[in-house]
């Protein structure tokens, strides 16, 4: 068999119950599971869910406590235990660092975040997703305030960047062909 399967969200880790009883179904059936998180839910039942993981797929926004909050509403701590358990399981992981100019495009915060990156030997891919306004229909459905609605797309300079500092700590840089 090839493929797989990837659970993510919204939060995946809310339903852990079902995602536990899912990938128990999987792995029995010889399929590969991926989880795909912000990891901001680590507990009990989210260490299940791993015992069951093949790969983690896990956003981690911003490694600044204060701005992380502001972006995500939520603490980063847990985020960053569930990394750090990650390594303790030997949990393969690929991270993802949504690039949101004038949010996270800061050449410090991003020193900061690779600094951070590169101590997990776990860490076997880095993706810099630039930011979209692909969101931008659903906050307008649901008559929220948007505050990134005039935020750009980051420039090829601007994700060259980016590129430049994760190369710096030897993180394991997604490349598409070109």
């Amino acid at each position: 068999l090839t493929g797989g399967i990837t659970v993510s969200g919204g939060e995946p880790l809310l339903q852990s119950s079902f995602v536990i009883e899912l990938f128990k179904l999987c792995k029995a059936q010889g399929i590969h599971t991926a989880l795909d998180t912000s990891g901001y839910i680590f507990d009990e039942n989210a260490k299940e869910v791993l015992e069951y993981t093949d790969l983690v797929l896990l956003d981690i926004k911003h490694i600044d406590k204060k701005v992380y909050k502001e972006l995500t509403s939520v603490n980063l701590d847990p985020t960053l235990d569930f990394i750090r358990y990650l390594q303790k399981i030997n949990k393969p992981v690929w991270l993802r660092y949504v690039l949101v100019p004038g949010y996270t495009d800061d050449n410090w915060d991003l020193e900061k975040w690779a600094r951070f990156a590169a101590q997990f030997d776990v860490v076997k891919r880095v993706d810099i997703l630039p930011f979209h306004q692909m969101a931008f229909y659903k906050w307008e459905k649901t008559s929220r305030e948007y505050k990134l609605k005039d935020t750009p797309t980051p420039t090829k300079e601007e994700i060259k960047k980016a590129e430049d500092i994760f190369r710096k700590y030897n993180l394991p840089l997604y490349e598409e062909s070109k």
